[in-house]
């Protein structure tokens, strides 16, 4: 599949300068919901390497997926973003992040509720929290919704890797994917928030 750029799917009205991360590659860690779906919706673009789920933000040590969905393990979903920030820029991908959650839900996102379905970013160094930051704060001004975000800036814990089968779930179980998409209702809420908005063009 071609790789997708941003140029289509960001629509900022205000530009706010932000500070510039410098290196070849880095990796930024967020959380969205069901980590299928976050996946799915980075993978694709112009410039990111690789995207892996897993686990971040809790006090368990190595959970599994039935630890963190029990709901007690301080845990969310969240994917690992590797990307070469000289084709995309972490202020690219944190203005996309937005547009693909509900950062107005702060029991979970969609039809999934609880502690793992929050969302988030997770700042590994201070200039990725102030891009972070600087991000959140030009969304606030330029939202179409009136709604609080919610969604937090919070410094980055250990990243657990999801098992096997959580990895690339959406190439793996293509129909099943798309069945629970759809269900959960995440692009139709997406685009109430958000309007005409990036992600419905990968699914």
């Amino acid at each position: 599949m071609k790789a997708l750029t941003l140029t289509s799917v960001l629509a900022i009205s205000t530009l706010v300068v932000t500070p510039q991360v410098s290196a070849e590659q880095q990796t930024m860690i967020a959380a969205g919901g069901c980590f299928w779906c976050v996946e799915s919706d980075f993978e694709n673009l112009d410039g990111v390497i690789d995207v892996v789920s897993g686990y971040t933000g809790g006090h368990v040590a190595n959970p599994s997926y039935q630890q963190v969905s029990s709901k007690k393990t301080g845990h969310y979903e969240a994917v690992k973003i590797t990307f070469d920030d000289e084709i995309v820029s972490l202020k690219e991908l944190t203005d996309y992040y937005w547009r693909t959650i509900d950062p107005t839900d702060a029991k979970g996102q969609f039809c999934d509720k609880g502690e793992p379905y929050r969302t988030g970013l997770f700042y590994q160094n201070e200039q990725q929290k102030e891009v972070f930051e600087a991000s959140k704060a030009q969304v606030l001004q330029s939202k179409p919704f009136g709604a609080d975000i919610v969604t937090e800036i919070l410094p980055a814990k250990e990243f657990y890797l999801a098992e096997d089968y959580h990895q690339n779930y959406y190439t793996k179980n293509p129909l099943r994917y798309k069945f629970y998409r759809y269900n959960c209702g995440r692009d139709s809420r997406i685009e109430e928030l958000w309007g005409d908005v990036a992600s419905k063009q990968y699914h």
